[in-house]
């Protein structure tokens, strides 16, 4: 049994396996209707027990998506509408699951809880996003950007132009286990963990900080950015004021290499941190990547329950 917290928590070996088992199950099923199951079902007569504190599309769909296709099943639980949200201790909610399911999702508001629940839980919990990091975005990213570039991301160079979110830290833990260069350009005040960063360049990662936008994207091969509003942020003027110059346009875009990807995690608010001639056009793998969500999922499933081979 391992937790998917963060990125982290695979290791190089663990993201690279991930990867490379998405990449090989996406290959085997195609021309199969999204609903029927791979032809191993490794997961059949397995339960996933998916609880969400926020609005979910993607992640809601994926793992309901990835769990039928691997032969098993998932069961979608509102937070507000468990006793969890009357008032049942996180740590007794974990026990109780673990009696019921055999692996566990949370989409939480605080990374912390996510966290005592793992600690209390005696399967599996994979983080479906917190306000600190979100490893299973991240982890459908790097497919994407892999079957574009090669799977070597190693010597490719990636921008980060808006605010140092939960998905930038995933990113910078991303950088920190597979050896891309990454550059961060956001506004001051907004920056991403300083400890993801310092363990990021503990294992060697470059990093590098500014508040250009112009200079990260310049010649990147990755750009990637997200809304400057995110779930539970309160001083939504302050952001857009501050946001404003950080915008992914054509103009910006050009600065980066002919060959560049764009990424967003989405949701996105076409016309604040990027324009709909950049998400639209032939640059972006914006639906790509949501696709991958699917495949990623699968891959980290797996992984948690000990059956990759």
């Amino acid at each position: 049994m391992k937790h998917v917290l963060n990125l982290s928590d695979l290791g190089p070996g663990g993201l690279r396996r991930v990867l490379d088992h998405a990449r090989a199950r996406k290959t085997a099923r195609r021309g199969l209707p999204q609903g029927a199951p791979d032809s191993d079902a490794p997961l059949a007569g397995h339960l996933l027990a998916c609880i969400f504190e926020k609005p979910s599309t993607r992640t809601r769909l994926s793992f309901d998506v990835a769990m039928r296709q691997l032969g098993g099943e998932a069961i979608t639980l509102a937070a507000g509408d468990m006793q969890l949200g009357r008032g049942e201790t996180l740590e007794d909610t974990a026990r109780v699951l673990s009696g019921f399911v055999d692996a566990m999702m949370i989409r939480a508001n605080r990374h912390s809880d996510v966290v005592a629940l793992a600690a209390a839980a005696s399967i599996p919990v994979l983080n479906g996003l917190t306000d600190l990091s979100h490893p299973c975005q991240i982890v459908a990213d790097l497919l994407t950007v892999e079957e574009k570039l090669g799977r070597n991301t190693d010597g490719t160079r990636w921008a980060w132009v808006g605010d140092g979110n939960n998905v930038c830290n995933s990113i910078i833990e991303a950088a920190g286990l597979l050896g891309f260069s990454l550059t961060i350009a956001a506004p001051a005040g907004f920056e991403p963990d300083a400890a993801f960063v310092a363990a990021a360049q503990a294992r060697g990662a470059t990093i590098a900080f500014g508040t250009d936008p112009d200079e990260a994207v310049r010649n990147a091969d990755v750009v990637v950015t997200d809304t400057w509003v995110s779930m539970g942020d309160t001083d939504n003027a302050d952001r857009r004021r501050a946001f404003e110059p950080y915008q992914i346009n054509p103009m910006r875009m050009a600065l980066a290499k002919p060959s560049a990807i764009f990424l967003h995690c989405l949701p996105a608010h076409r016309g604040e941190e990027v324009t709909d001639s950049v998400i639209d056009g032939p640059q972006s793998l914006v639906w790509e990547e949501a696709a991958n969500r699917v495949h990623a999922q699968k891959a980290l499933l797996l992984w948690a329950l000990g059956k990759l081979s």
